[in-house]
């Protein structure tokens, strides 16, 4: 029987041929599937890995997995086999939407050891290098991602919570990165991109003309002010598809998807590599959930 949250068999055989495999030296791994849906029970409900109930074996195994495929790229792997196989189905379209979200660090977040050192840093160098930014609120998180035309994460991105969207903007367009089918140079650039009033800055205008992508991002109030106080030698305004930019409520569906596991909305993780791989899996599921729902259309 499959529980609420869990892997269901179409899922499953999508990615069990993606997984790893034992070289048959040492010990059998505990299978797969189990210890997955494990590692989704901690996601979808924020507990700490030793409430990981005993059905899906020793909460140990989980974490050690979860660790294990986070450092050799395992998870990254897996949404990018999915992002491959609907691309090559035809199925994504390249008009991306941007946008961010802040996720509260829980207490235990905070005070990761720095690798050769037996004492916690607490420093603001170490809280910088684990994506942790100190507002009013305390620590946070923001995630950057870009989203295709159906609401999908395509590009995950982590930086403090106080980090400003446009300054991180050319971290995330970096990460675009969509392996071809066939093969040969993987494609880095979307047709469209659609972005809020925060992105509108001259040099993200400029970077996106150049690398020829169509930008479709309002102008801020008191751009459109500057522009009218300076007549004829502030420019025309810039062109806007508006038609197009209703579509920008798609990332916002899907961070709204992504914040339904409450190990993402909270960030417990001490390391930052560790949440983001978190988000990933997140993310994986709704291109398995995706995928699902296309096959059955």
């Amino acid at each position: 029987m499959v529980r609420r949250g869990e892997l269901t068999d179409k899922a499953w055989a999508q990615i069990e041929p993606l997984l790893p495999v034992t070289d048959g030296r040492g010990r059998p791994w505990r299978d797969h599937r189990e210890v997955i849906d494990g590692i989704l029970w901690r996601l979808r409900t924020g507990a700490p890995w030793r409430d990981v109930p005993e059905r899906y074996g020793p909460w140990q195994t989980c974490y050690e997995r979860f660790k294990r495929w986070d450092e050799d790229g395992t998870w990254a792997r897996l949404l990018e086999e999915m992002q491959v196989k609907d691309d090559s189905l035809g199925r994504v379209e390249f008009t991306v939407s941007i946008d961010s979200t802040i996720a509260r660090a829980h207490q235990h977040a905070a005070g990761a050891r720095k690798r050769g050192t037996t004492g916690t840093i607490d420093t603001k160098q170490s809280q910088n290098r684990q994506a942790l930014g100190r507002s009013r609120g305390g620590l946070t998180t923001k995630l950057h991602l870009l989203v295709e035309a159906r609401g999908l994460p395509l590009t995950l991105h982590l930086t403090g919570g106080n980090i400003v969207d446009c300054t991180a903007f050319d971290a995330v367009l970096a990460k675009f990165r969509v392996r071809r089918p066939a093969g040969g140079r993987p494609r880095t650039r979307p047709g469209v991109l659609i972005g809020d009033k925060g992105y509108s800055t001259r040099k993200i205008r400029l970077d996106l003309r150049r690398r020829g992508i169509k930008a479709v991002i309002p102008e801020r109030r008191d751009q459109i002010a500057n522009r009218k106080r300076r007549g004829s030698r502030g420019g025309r305004p810039h062109a806007f598809d508006a038609l197009t930019y209703k579509q920008r409520n798609l990332v916002e569906r899907c961070i709204g998807k992504l914040k339904q596991w409450r190990g993402i909305a909270t960030r417990f993780d001490k390391l930052a590599s560790r949440y983001l791989a978190g988000v990933t899996i997140a993310s994986l599921m709704l291109w398995l959930r995706q995928a699902e729902l296309s096959d059955t259309a």
